[in-house]
């Protein structure tokens, strides 16, 4: 499942580093219409979880599931999986618009969630499950995969907490995609049901700044949408970007779009850099353009010189064994819940104040 060149089928494999025994974390996933799934059971597979049940109203998507992950035990119904006792956490990659729905079932059910991006694609969806939150005291955790599940991001996290470049003052965010159009569902050119082109794929790159930027808060100063090359679909978005300034004075600006040519070899050419008062971090994500296919390339000029980190295979995922350890003790180290809700509120707004161009 490690598809480089579709970006909706991208699962990431890392090295198994199981944070708990046998049996200790059983989990279930609901919602097969995202191939995220894959990279979300492959991450906490590789931290010790056991992956015991699937539920999906479609028998091809789930005959396939089960193909990659022999052993996992096919309910008859979403609530078969919910009333599970056995299992600790529901994940889930179902249509954007449902996810926070299921999110309020799974944690009614006293189970911790798991959901792919954008959790939720209306702020009544996300006030919905901070109330549900309050009320249960479980989780509602989100797969922000291009920082998560991106060794050069996990680096770069590494370097910046540890000094490297001083005060993150500015972040640059760029988010590119490739459309495949022929591959996509019916949903994915329905705003309503993907929330529009910020909240979807937005929301990636806001979480990355407030992350790096040690912001607490963040206020969108300007935001754009439009759609240039998808006459078929007049709704559909295929350009999206903003700039927002965090409560520590921090400011970013993203870029996102459906326009990754066909030459390249990943679906996109996912670049962040982070400037900071004594030095800058660029990030090349996937592959390194015209030079190197290999992804996870980090490069860091500082007083001292210009270094280039080649991390792929070197750092590993800690989110997925932090977030196991996290549902197992009721800590808060993976990502607090704030961050999670603030990340998608901030790109709710920007999607909802956009200017339309194109």
């Amino acid at each position: 499942m490690h598809q480089k060149s579709d970006g909706m089928n991208y699962a990431p494999k890392g090295q198994a580093k199981a944070v708990c025994g046998p049996g200790e974390f059983r989990f279930g996933a609901i919602g097969l219409d995202h191939g995220h799934i894959y990279g979300q059971c492959n991450g906490l597979l590789e931290a010790g979880g056991e992956l015991a049940w699937v539920f999906d109203p479609d028998p091809a998507k789930v005959g396939k599931f089960c193909q990659t992950y022999p052993g996992v035990k096919v309910a008859r119904s979403e609530a078969e999986v919910l009333e599970e006792p056995s299992l600790k956490l529901i994940t889930s990659a179902s249509v954007p618009c449902e996810r926070g729905p299921l999110g309020l079932r799974a944690m009614d059910h006293g189970k911790d969630y798991f959901t792919d991006k954008p959790p939720f694609t209306s702020l009544e969806q996300l006030e919905a499950a901070r109330r549900k939150v309050a009320e249960t005291g479980r989780k509602f955790a989100v797969y922000y995969a291009e920082r998560l599940h991106v060794e050069a991001a996990v680096y770069a996290d590494q370097l910046i907490r540890d000094g490297a470049i001083g005060r993150v003052v500015q972040v640059i965010g760029l988010g590119p995609h490739r459309l495949n159009p022929a591959t996509r569902p019916a949903w994915f050119w329905e705003p309503p049901k993907y929330g529009g082109i910020i909240v979807d794929i937005g929301s990636h790159q806001i979480e990355q700044f407030l992350h790096y930027a040690g912001a607490k808060d963040a206020t969108v100063l300007h935001s754009k949408v439009g759609n240039y090359n998808c006459r078929d679909h007049p709704e559909f978005q295929d350009f999206g970007d903003a700039t927002l300034l965090a409560d520590n004075g921090a400011t970013f600006y993203f870029r996102v779009d459906w326009f990754t040519p066909q030459g390249l070899g990943a679906w996109g050419d996912g670049r962040t850099i982070v400037l900071g008062t004594d030095g800058t971090i660029e990030l090349r994500k996937y592959l390194d353009l015209a030079r190197d296919p290999e992804s996870d390339h980090v490069y860091l000029v500082d007083h001292k010189g210009e270094h280039h980190f080649a991390v792929r295979g070197k750092v590993g995922f800690p989110f997925f064994g932090e977030l196991i350890l996290d549902c197992l003790n009721r800590t808060e180290h993976a990502m607090t819940q704030r961050h999670a809700f603030l990340t998608i509120e901030l790109a709710l707004k920007a999607q909802a104040q956009a200017v339309r161009v194109g």
